[in-house]
């Protein structure tokens, strides 16, 4: 199905197919149940995207990248996806690729000339430093307690982290925090550029948590203590931090969806293979008629995960927030994700849950999908509320025609 997808969309998610199969894939099987990849190995994986043309492909060309627009560039995401190391193969990868979206839309020339083109280029890393522990800001990030208190010339942060994906790594650490404290959050906090190296930027941990072996990326704890920046550090309007969050989230959650798709499609590739392979009980499993309905009830999901997508997507690139389309791709998308990868590995049986193929690694991998960039509960309330908007009087005089539902 060409889902309406452009000629060079197309052809730059055929390539990046191509890509995946041939070149990335034999380094995931290295490393499948061990890892993580080594810098040698993903610099050689990112070397020859660059020579394939499909390196960064949501980057501007004079920053290295293809030059591609939103809506063009999510089906390669989706091919990125069909490995686990294919998004960093390509530099699409949370959580660069996020910030590096966000630093191309509200960063000086200054900053972009910083920290943009070298995360573009792969010579450095960032992490995104917003979710907070105990009391703090989570899924309700309106409880956020990190402050950013202006000092002459300088902002002083302070505040407790966790969860910062990449954290330890990091080079950069965009930190959200409070800079008006009698404002309501959502118009008195502003995002921060703060240098990794930065005096009081205390890395406490890396948390564990399942996944993430094969690339190694992990979730860091960090204290921000009298942590000081210089005006210039200041990343977009001050006290628009929320505005400028949902910038950056509404298009990094529908490209999480299509590497997650692309995940799910990998997942059903091998289990049709297997299925068709293993016999039981004297015929392949693959002519079983409950396995033939389950592979086509996944189908029919991941295909609607796609067009899910593409029509939020669609909406964004018409200057819309499409709030409520990018949350009913995100529940959507995860719970199929999950789903799907948990009956290849069902049906694949002792090697399913064997790490000789991706499926134990993709299915610990996809658990956290359902709570990263909004779980499940929050992007629910959010459809929920736009469900009950355009509830008006008529309707509610329609149900008093069968009885007062204070009766009930």
């Amino acid at each position: 199905m060409e889902y309406n997808d452009s000629e060079r969309a197309r052809e730059v998610a055929l390539r990046t197919r191509e890509f995946v199969d041939d070149v990335v894939i034999p380094v995931e099987n290295d490393v499948l149940g061990g890892g993580p990849v080594s810098e040698s190995q993903v610099d050689a994986l990112r070397a020859e995207a660059r020579d394939r043309g499909i390196y960064a492909p949501q980057m501007p060309t004079e920053y290295g990248g293809e030059g591609m627009n939103f809506r063009e560039m999510l089906p390669a995401f989706e091919e990125s996806g069909r490995s686990l190391l294919g998004p960093t193969a390509m530099n699409v990868q949370a959580p660069d690729e996020g910030n590096m979206h966000l630093l191309e839309l509200v960063g000086t020339e200054d900053q972009q000339e910083r920290w943009l083109a070298p995360l573009v280029a792969g010579d450095v890393k960032s992490g995104f430093s917003m979710t907070e522990p105990l009391q703090g800001a989570g899924s309700d990030p309106k409880m956020i307690q990190t402050t950013a208190e202006r000092d002459g010339d300088e902002w002083v942060i302070n505040g407790h982290k966790w969860w910062t994906t990449q954290g330890s790594e990091a080079d950069v650490l965009i930190v959200f925090a409070r800079t008006d404290q009698d404002a309501h959050p959502y118009e008195g906090c502003s995002t921060f550029l703060v240098p990794a190296e930065t005096d009081g930027v205390n890395v406490v941990r890396d948390i564990p948590h399942v996944g993430g072996g094969v690339t190694g990326m992990g979730h860091a704890e960090i204290a921000y203590d009298d942590v000081r920046v210089p005006e210039a550090n200041l990343l977009g309007d001050l006290n628009a931090g929320f505005r400028h969050v949902q910038e950056r989230l509404g298009p990094a959650r529908l490209t999480h969806c299509m590497r997650y798709s692309g995940m799910a499609t990998r997942a059903l590739e091998i289990a049709k293979a297997y299925t068709s392979e293993r016999q039981a009980f004297d015929t392949p499993l693959a002519e079983k008629q409950a396995v033939r309905h389950a592979v086509a009830d996944a189908e029919t999901k991941v295909h609607a995960v796609r067009t899910m997508v593409r029509h939020a997507a669609d909406q964004i690139a018409a200057g819309e927030e499409a709030r409520v389309a990018v949350s009913m791709s995100k529940v959507y998308a995860a719970n199929t994700v999950q789903e799907t990868i948990d009956l290849a590995m069902q049906y694949c049986g002792g090697n399913g849950i064997g790490k000789d193929l991706p499926l134990a690694d993709f299915y610990e991998d996809v658990r956290q999908f359902r709570i990263i960039d909004g779980a499940d509960e929050v992007h629910r309330r959010v459809i929920a509320r736009d469900a009950y908007s355009d509830v008006t009087d008529a309707h509610l005089a329609n149900v008093t025609r069968y009885g007062d539902p204070s009766d009930t």
